[in-house]
This record gives structure tokens, C-alpha cells and sequence, in this order.
């Protein structure tokens, strides 16, 4: 596969997934938003994968480009029924894109978190042998607070009902982060707004109480981002 991946940031990559895609032998092209590259034609791109971001997916005013990648994720899912997998802000494009609506959270969720499948999420095919009820890591401080007409549910917890959705037999998103690698949590808090919500949420030795917890989930986040990854090349195969 060919797949154009969507970045809103240099270091908020897709992670762990390059090793898959790698092993794979699938190609990916990476376009960081945030740096003024430009959208490409969709044509000659099997899938389009969408990235987190410190920005917030109504904030077009801000950052002109989102109009352009909102308006290429409808594109993609809508009109060519392409395979989609979105995370954290690619979760929330997608569902602007569709006509769902977002907003801010009334609770932050910074740090590793329990999330819960649904009847959806636990009997489909991108959480195939995934517990019902799992450990991820959440960053983020605004959600999904409608979604677009013809979405399903796939995941929930108590303090973000939509915690993941899909659209139609190929499109998948996630709040939470699936590509975490080693080095996660030093990138991201490289980030002024990311580590501004971190110490906001765990105080000064926020980075420090992340890092020990994520290092303690890291081989089971790594477990449940390849099986994620192989159901979700098993559903794209989806007619």
C-alpha cells in the first residue's frame, strides 16, 4: 500500500506504526501541515492516515490549512471510500469532516487511562482481540461531541463518551494514542502546549510520572498498536 499520513507537527509522527509499515513493505508519505507543505492529490494513495496536533479542529482562523485537509479527509472518505485511520486530532477531523461536531472537554484526559469497548467496538474487526476493557494513553483536552450521521461508537470511558468511531466498512479513529514509541513522551513534551497540559494535569514532575508509566505499559501499548494495525489491514480489504 501507498498511504499519505498527516502531520500537524514534525515529531508527532506515526510512531511505533513506521516499524509495521516498514516490515511490511509498505510505502508512506508523511506532509507536515503545520510547515506549509501542501495537500497532494489523493490519486496514487491507498489510504490516508491523520496525525494528532496541539490545534484544535475548528480553529481554521488560526491555521488556514485545516479547511484544505478537512475538505481532502471528506474527499477521501466520502466520495472514494478510502481507508481512513485517524488519532487524537485526525479522530476529530474525521468526524468535522462528516458533520459530526467537536468541542472542548469538560475534563482533560492527560496520562494512561482504562477505556472501554462497546457492543460495536468488541464484536468488530478493528478491535478483533483487543480486552474489552484496556489501558492507553489520552492527551488531549477537547473531544467528539456528535458524531457524524452514520458512525458507530467503538470505544468509550467515563470521561469522553466517543473514545473511537468508525464510518462506513473503512474509516477508523481513536482519541486515544495507539503509535506510542520510547521516545513518545520526550518529543511531545518538547511541545509548549503539550507540556503545559502535562504539568497542568500532573503537576512539575509531570514528564517524569508519564515516562515511568508509559515505560511500564510500553510492551502491551506496542502489543495493541500491531494487532490494530493488522485489523485494520484486514478491513481495508473490505469491499
Amino acid at each position: 500500500m501507498r498511504i499519505l499520513i498527516l502531520q500537524h507537527n514534525r515529531i508527532e509522527h506515526a510512531g511505533i506504526f513506521r516499524q509495521f509499515l516498514s516490515e511490511d513493505g509498505h510505502d508512506w508519505l508523511p506532509v507536515l501541515l503545520d510547515e506549509g507543505e501542501n495537500l497532494p492529490p489523493l490519486d496514487g494513495f491507498d489510504a490516508l492516515w491523520v496525525m494528532g496536533g496541539t490545534m484544535d479542529a475548528w480553529e481554521e482562523v488560526r491555521y488556514p490549512w485545516l479547511r484544505g485537509e478537512i475538505e481532502l479527509i471528506s474527499e477521501a472518505v466520502e466520495k472514494r471510500g478510502m481507508p481512513f485511520l485517524g488519532f487524537c486530532l485526525g479522530h476529530q477531523l474525521l468526524a468535522t469532516a462528516l458533520g459530526g461536531q467537536c468541542a472542548k472537554s469538560k475534563q482533560p484526559e492527560i496520562g494512561v487511562f482504562s477505556v472501554q469497548l462497546t457492543e460495536d467496538g468488541a464484536t468488530g474487526i478493528i478491535f478483533d482481540d483487543i480486552p474489552d476493557v484496556f489501558q492507553c494513553l489520552q492527551w488531549h483536552s477537547s473531544e467528539v461531541t456528535k458524531m457524524p450521521a452514520g458512525a458507530a461508537c467503538l470505544a468509550t470511558s467515563p470521561t469522553c463518551s466517543v473514545q473511537a468511531m468508525s464510518w462506513g466498512p473503512r474509516a477508523y479513529s481513536m482519541q486515544f494514542h495507539l503509535e506510542v514509541d520510547p521516545e513518545f513522551v520526550a518529543n511531545w513534551t518538547a511541545i509548549p502546549d503539550h507540556k503545559l497540559l502535562l504539568e497542568t494535569a500532573h503537576g512539575e514532575n509531570g514528564t517524569s510520572v508519564l515516562q515511568s508509566s508509559c515505560d511500564d505499559q510500553m510492551a502491551s501499548f506496542n502489543n495493541m498498536a500491531e494487532r490494530v494495525y493488522i485489523n485494520w489491514l484486514q478491513a481495508t480489504a473490505q469491499v
